[in-house]
């Protein structure tokens, strides 16, 4: 019955189930066996005490034969006052006494256990009755015949061959539950088995049951999907990262070529800067990716977020701004609220307000403001520029790593389309958000993160200064 599901779940439970019932058999008919013997022992005691009863009558009637009827295993005897054998049943004509003990004075009966009384086999239990008679006492011995500890045969086999046949049902039934139960389960497994990478899109099948396969089936698919669209993702990813590495190699490659077919003519400073340009376009697309790469190892708990200080997000901001003029070409101008901490990585946080000033300096016509406040237990860090801004159904295209938009492309061919990508990452990693939100003109960009527990602590003051 078990056949290729040999050391499965089905033969363990059906073993169990099985065992179990024996073991519960095997009580029931031991406890049934000596409520039985105890019936059946008292029943032959009655029969016993009965007959020897019969035997007083005839000895106070004077009428008690010297042989007595065959008492079916039974063992009786007469003893007079003599103490010589005057009557007993066959088993023990022509022998002596069975047994030596008597009633003590004023008591008519008593009883003992003799292994084995005079004249007999095996352990008996043995009563004796004394008779008052005017030429003394009598005494009558009456020996139960032994019952076997199984009663009888017939009742052990009986017993025996129904809890065989109740344990075998017991198997069977367990057998059927379990191969019903986990049925679903094989076709789950069997599905699962099917699925790889190039035939990703296959679900495993639900049962009707609302039980806990159910929610493993629901489960199973939902991670499916999360696996499907990961897949995905790195497929597009994948597809783009090749086609950005492709272009600066293609193109250094190309004016290699060019140049060599004639190295006489060429101008190899200018064919040096050229190649060095798409190097250093190749660089920082490599760049972007090993920390996108680290970050996607963050946001999965496989790696860490760097070291988190308490940070002062308005002196962040301040000091960003500040950092070598930036070559700003664009009129900056800041709303900086100081005493909104934040706790995080220094190092990445000025990364992401980079990504988004570079970002806001591409697009801006002429001004990019730059505002930082505490909107509760939330820091927010805003970059608006004057430009023409996102329309709604691209704002969530632009956090698409290598998705870049026409405005994007023409203004700076030479962007990686990673930058807003690793600054939402980084928000992330410190359990923000980073989005576009509505604006009168230009391009929102609303960073917020947890501000830290101690800012209620601290003095609030609000700097306006416009920068150039």
């Amino acid at each position: 019955m078990a056949g290729r599901h040999t050391g499965s779940i089905r033969v363990r439970m059906t073993l169990k189930a099985g065992v179990l019932a024996a073991l519960v058999c095997v009580v029931v008919t031991v406890l049934l066996i000596v409520a039985v013997r105890g019936r059946a022992e008292d029943y032959e005691r009655n029969l016993t005490g009965r007959a020897a009863l019969g035997l007083v009558g005839l000895i106070e009637r004077g009428r008690l034969p010297p042989v007595l009827e065959p008492q079916d295993g039974r063992a009786l005897q007469v003893v007079d006052p003599q103490g010589r054998v005057v009557s007993s049943t066959p088993n023990l004509r022509g022998r002596g006494r069975m047994a030596e003990f008597e009633p003590d004075e004023g008591n008519v009966f008593t009883s003992r256990t003799l292994c084995p009384p005079a004249g007999l086999k095996g352990c008996m239990r043995v009563l004796a009755f004394r008779v008052y008679q005017r030429d003394g006492d009598w005494t009558v011995y009456a020996a139960d015949r032994p019952v076997p500890w199984y009663v009888h045969g017939g009742l052990l086999t009986c017993l025996v061959a129904a809890s065989v046949l109740l344990s075998l049902l017991v198997a069977v039934r367990t057998w059927r539950i379990v191969d019903q139960t986990l049925r679903p389960v094989d076709a789950i497994r069997a599905e699962l088995a099917e699925i790889t990478e190039s035939r990703s899109g296959r679900r495993v099948p639900v049962p009707a049951s609302r039980d806990e396969i159910r929610q493993l089936a629901e489960t199973a698919n939902a991670t499916l999907d999360r696996l499907d669209a990961a897949l995905a993702r790195q497929r597009q990813f994948t597809s783009d990262a090749s086609h950005d590495l492709r272009s600066p190699i293609t193109a250094a490659r190309a004016q290699l070529e060019e140049a060599l077919l004639c190295p006489e003519e060429t101008d190899w400073p200018k064919v040096a800067r050229t190649v060095l340009a798409s190097l250093e376009r190749l660089q920082a697309i490599v760049t972007d990716l090993l920390e996108l790469a680290r970050l996607d190892a963050v946001a999965h708990g496989e790696g860490t977020a760097g070291r988190g200080e308490r940070l002062d997000l308005g002196d962040l901001v301040g000091t960003e701004l500040d950092r070598g003029s930036r070559g700003k070409r664009k009129r900056y101008e800041r709303h900086l609220e100081r005493g909104v901490t934040v706790q995080g990585d220094r190092l990445r946080l000025s990364r992401l307000l980079s990504n988004l000033l570079d970002n806001a300096e591409r697009h801006a016509a002429e001004q990019v403001t730059v505002t930082v406040r505490a909107e509760g237990g939330t820091a927010v860090l805003e970059v608006l520029d004057d430009g023409e801004g996102i329309a709604p159904e691209d704002r969530e295209a632009v956090f698409q790593r290598f998705a870049r938009l026409k405005a994007g492309r023409e203004r700076d061919p030479r962007g990686t389309g990673l930058g807003l990508p690793i600054a939402r990452q980084i928000a992330r990693a410190h359990n923000g958000t980073l989005a576009v939100e509505d604006s009168p003109r230009g391009a929102r960009f609303v960073l917020r993160l947890p501000r830290d527990v101690g800012d209620g602590n601290r003095p609030q003051e609000r700097s306006q200064e416009p920068g150039t």
